[in-house]
């Protein structure tokens, strides 16, 4: 319900749960190669040089890091707020009916995570790290050093953020829009539902609820629970 006491659950987001194929990398870009990785690694750390590597976490590096870590804890992230601005032709969506994924944008705040990396190959665990978040050729979704406040204080952690001129960005979009298509588009990684599910699910074990967020996955409930032919939606989503 709008009012947001509606929750996804692990049911109906398997009413939606399906795999669709790879279409690859969009015409006019192309996959990074990994040289560009560790160019993309050599500038952020020509740009700030850290004694503990962090890296601050808002969505899916919270329930998915692939990466090794020493020590986690919540952090807050002025400047910056949770937002599915992401546009996303594959991974979890299709040309025909594209995705959305969550990026930090500009303005208000935001409350994750952060991890501290082992000391050792700062060099080499970023290049992982880029090469997990980062998929289109220009991107849209770029890595970002950022002021976090923790427990102990003021952190500075690598995030990755909206470039607002890039390709994939969607801009700011009401609610209803954004659960209408997390209801429905999915990809050769499963559904965007199902990303949802799993962020906000993640989120709250953490002790942290967006309130936006859970908004959105209330909707997104309404509208899963409201339609027994989510899954056949083909129509290309107009942004």
């Amino acid at each position: 319900m709008a009012n947001g006491t509606r929750k996804l659950t692990a049911e109906l987001v398997a009413r939606v749960e399906r795999m669709e194929p790879d279409p690859g990398p969009e015409p006019g870009t192309r996959e990074h190669t990994e040289a560009e990785f560790a160019a993309m690694a050599d500038a952020l750390l020509s740009a700030y040089r850290p004694t503990e590597l962090w890296v601050f976490a808002y969505g899916s590096l919270i329930w998915n890091p692939e990466f090794d870590f020493v020590e986690s804890c919540r952090a807050t992230a002025f400047g910056w707020h949770r937002s599915f601005c992401l546009k996303l032709t594959r991974w979890r969506g299709t040309r025909d009916f594209p995705a959305l994924m969550l990026a930090l944008d500009r303005g208000g705040s935001c409350q994750g995570m952060a991890y501290r990396l082992p000391d050792r190959d700062h060099r080499g665990q970023l290049v992982q790290l880029l090469a997990r978040e980062i998929d289109a050729n220009p991107p849209t979704n770029v890595p970002h050093w950022i002021a976090v406040r923790t427990g102990q204080g003021l952190l500075r952690a690598l995030a990755f953020v909206a470039a607002r001129d890039g390709n994939a960005y969607a801009g700011r979009l009401p609610p209803a829009q954004v659960a209408h298509v997390l209801a429905r588009a999915a990809g050769h990684w499963g559904s965007a539902a199902q990303y949802l599910f799993r962020t906000v699910t993640m989120l709250e074990e953490h002790g942290i609820r967006d309130r936006n967020l859970w908004h959105i996955q209330g909707l997104v409930a309404e509208e899963i629970d409201g339609s027994d032919q989510l899954p056949e939606a083909r129509f290309m989503q107009r942004w």
